[in-house]
This record gives structure tokens, C-alpha cells and sequence, in this order.
């Protein structure tokens, strides 16, 4: 006897959610089909025309769909602050979902999405997309059985310049509040980076399901473009197990470098810098042996197929849902907390590339990335400009 199909609906059919489109509009997946796609503004999408020839419906909101239709799947990809809103409905009209990252900026909409999710007996999952991929669930479940002992300290660096036309993508990008008082908080950290502190979460969690949970962070939050929030950020946490992690991101430098990482452990030190090597994620241990995973950034639309099959195979277990995502959603306020009055970097290591539209600080890449060798925060390393922020307790 075959299955039914999977009905997936995309909520947000621009920016990120094209990213989506593509995917789904592939005919790879045998076991789904596209039932519906919503948008204020369709006809932006650089697949609007193909929806239309397949003669897709397309609605302007998430209620009009649910009046007509229904989905097995729910993919949310609009902007932050509507994550909480439309998560609880696609639930509550008979959905399992999967909400892009982050799932929320504000930390009291956590508990009513999981009491949406428990009272509906669907799935909610959050789309860090490495997560999902087989290369993590490896290396998490070695982690987890206790391959390389107890965990000493993290640490991840990424550096992607954007230009203006990053910031002039939508209303909301880079501001902490929507028009109607919904908290935003997109940065570097809660959104093109959110993905690498997670990761960190993510791998050092208690329970394949679960992250670490942060006892207490401290940050150095700065801006060099024109928004409410921060392009740069160094970040310092300690877990509830005692943890020490480094978090790294900048928006704000001239030169590209790929995400990378190192988490230390009592046996061994897994790294991944995808610029030195193609091996990807690589665990070497104190006697020389190593273990490769490979690269998650292969598998990194995993996501997709992963909740699609879990639909069809009626397995509501998601290995990377909302609780695995508290941590990242508390880290983000912490860092408000941390420093409450984000301050621009100098006018005299400012530059600006107006061919490219691109403003960064002279310095910065060399700056951070000395930070990241030394497992420390521009104050840390005396930096002219530098001003640590307070330390936030978070584990109460």
C-alpha cells in the first residue's frame, strides 16, 4: 500500500525562502509536492513564474491558505518576529513545521510554542541547517557516547563581509523591533551567523535533542553600518558544565573567511577549517589517530528531506527542535543585556568601497582573528577601540 504524498506548505517565498523554492520546486522528492506557497509580494520571486505554470495556490497570509487547504509540512521563512505567531498556527490548523532559524527573538515565546507543539502531538522543527545532516549526527552521538572524555572549550570564527544591499534587503534587517513592537534583534549573530554558535550548542549538548545550557556570557557587541543592532560581535560563554566558548562573527571586514572552528576535549581536538582542508570536520586525538566526518555544509539543506521523511514515516522525533534552540535564543538577549548601547567603531578605521558599496574597518580581520587564536576578546588584548560589556547570568 503507498503512502500519500506530503503536502508541504512554504511560508515566504522571498529572500531565504527561495532558497526553499528551489529545493522544492526540483521534483527530487518523491514522497512531497509543493501544496502552497504565501506571500505579501509574490511576484518578487525569481520562481513566481513557475508556481503559476504549475498552477500552485499562492496566498497573501498563512489564514487565508488554512481557509481553503490543508499541509502535512509547514515551512516558516519569513522574518523573525513573526516565527512565534505562524509556528502556533500551522500547528493549531494540523502542521508539523519547520521554522527557519532562529525560531524566535524573544525568549518568553518559547514556552507557548511548546505548549503549541505538546497540545497539537506535531513537530516543530528549527532549521540549523547543519544539524540535520549526517555528518553532525555522527560526530554529536561519538561526542555523546564519550569517544573523546569531557569537554575543555570551544570556539568558532566567522568573517563575511555585506555590503549595503544586505542591509536594504527588508524593513526589518538590522532592526531590534517591528513596527508593531515585536522584538527583531537581526544581527550577525541571530541571523547569516546564527547557524556557528549553535553549532557549539548544539554538539555539547546533554541528550542528542538538547544543547549545552549557558550558565553565564559576556560580550563585546560593535557596529560600523547604519542599523539598530551589531554587524561584529566577540562572545564569551561558560556552560552550565563548565564550558568555556568563543564566539567570533563580523559583517564588517573587507576579506571573506569561512566559518571555522575548534572544540577541545580531553582525548582529542576536532576541527574545521574548510579553507585548509576538504576533509571537513576532523577529530585528532592525543596520540596522533584522527577520525574524519566530512564537511555538514554538503548536507546542508538536509533539513528538508529530514522533516519531509518524518512526516511521511510518521516519526515525530526532530534530533534539532525548539529545545535545542533555547540556548541560541538566550544567547541573543544575553548579548543585549551584555552591552544595552551597541557602539559604532571609530571614524578614522572606517573605510568605504563605493564600488561595491561596502564599508568595513581597516584592521578588523587581523584583529579577530587574533582574538580566535588567543581564545580572547578584543579587550582582553588591550584593542585601542575595545569596551567589554557586563557580564549576564543566564542560567536563572
Amino acid at each position: 500500500m503507498s503512502r500519500k504524498k506530503v503536502a508541504v506548505l512554504l511560508v515566504g517565498i522571498n529572500g531565504y525562502g527561495q532558497t526553499y523554492l528551489r529545493e522544492l520546486l526540483s521534483d527530487k522528492y518523491d514522497n512531497a509536492y509543493l501544496a502552497g506557497a504565501i506571500s505579501t509580494n509574490p511576484k518578487r520571486s525569481n520562481y513566481y513564474a513557475e508556481i503559476k505554470q504549475r498552477e500552485i495556490p499562492i496566498c497573501g497570509s498563512i489564514e487565508e491558505f488554512y481557509k481553503h487547504h490543508k499541509a502535512d509540512l509547514t515551512i516558516i521563512s519569513t522574518p523573525i518576529h513573526l516565527h512565534k505567531e505562524q509556528s502556533i498556527f500551522a500547528l493549531e490548523n494540523g502542521s508539523n513545521v519547520l521554522c527557519e532559524k532562529p525560531t524566535t527573538a524573544n525568549p518568553k515565546d518559547i514556552n507557548e510554542m511548546v505548549k503549541a507543539r505538546d497540545r497539537t502531538g506535531k513537530f516543530l522543527a528549527i532549521g540549523f541547517n547543519w544539524s540535520f545532516t549526517p555528518q553532525t549526527q555522527k560526530l554529536k552521538s561519538d561526542i555523546l557516547n564519550g569517544k573523546f572524555g569531557k569537554t575543555k572549550r570551544l570556539k568558532t570564527i566567522v568573517q563575511w563581509p555585506r555590503n549595503n544591499d544586505y542591509y536594504n534587503r527588508s524593513s526589518w534587517a538590522g532592526k531590534k523591533y517591528s513596527p508593531d513592537g515585536d522584538m527583531i534583534f537581526d544581527s550577525v549573530a541571530n541571523n547569516a551567523a546564527a547557524h556557528y554558535l549553535h553549532h557549539l550548542f548544539y554538539l555539547t549538548g546533554d541528550t542528542i535533542e538538547t544543547s549545552a545550557q549557558i550558565d553565564e556570557l559576556t560580550a563585546e557587541l560593535y557596529k560600523v553600518n547604519d542599523i539598530e543592532t551589531f554587524d561584529t560581535c566577540t562572545v564569551k560563554i561558560k556552560t552550565t558544565s563548565n564550558t568555556d566558548i568563543l564566539f567570533i562573527a563580523s559583517h564588517a571586514v573587507h576579506e571573506k573567511r569561512k566559518p571555522n572552528f575548534v572544540l577541545e576535549f580531553e582525548k582529542a581536538t576536532i576541527t574545521y577549517d574548510p579553507e585548509k582542508s576538504d576533509k571537513g570536520m576532523v577529530a585528532t586525538f592525543n596520540d596522533g589517530t584522527t577520525i574524519e566526518y566530512g564537511d555538514p555544509e554538503v548536507d546542508k539543506d538536509s533539513k528538508i528531506p529530514v522533516c519531509i521523511d518524518a512526516v511521511y514515516k510518521g516519526n515525530q522525533k526532530i534530533l534539532c527542535g525548539i529545545e535545542a534552540s533555547i540556548p541560541h535564543v538566550q544567547s541573543i538577549a544575553a548579548m543585549h543585556q551584555s552591552v544595552p548601547n551597541v557602539a559604532k567603531f571609530p571614524s578614522e578605521i572606517t573605510k568605504h568601497d563605493k564600488e561595491k558599496k561596502l564599508t568595513w574597518v581597516e584592521g578588523l580581520n587581523e584583529i579577530l582573528v587574533n582574538c580566535y587564536e588567543n581564545w580572547s576578546l578584543p579587550n582582553d588584548l588591550g584593542v585601542e577601540w575595545s569596551e567589554k560589556g557586563k557580564t549576564i547570568q543566564v542560567n536563572n
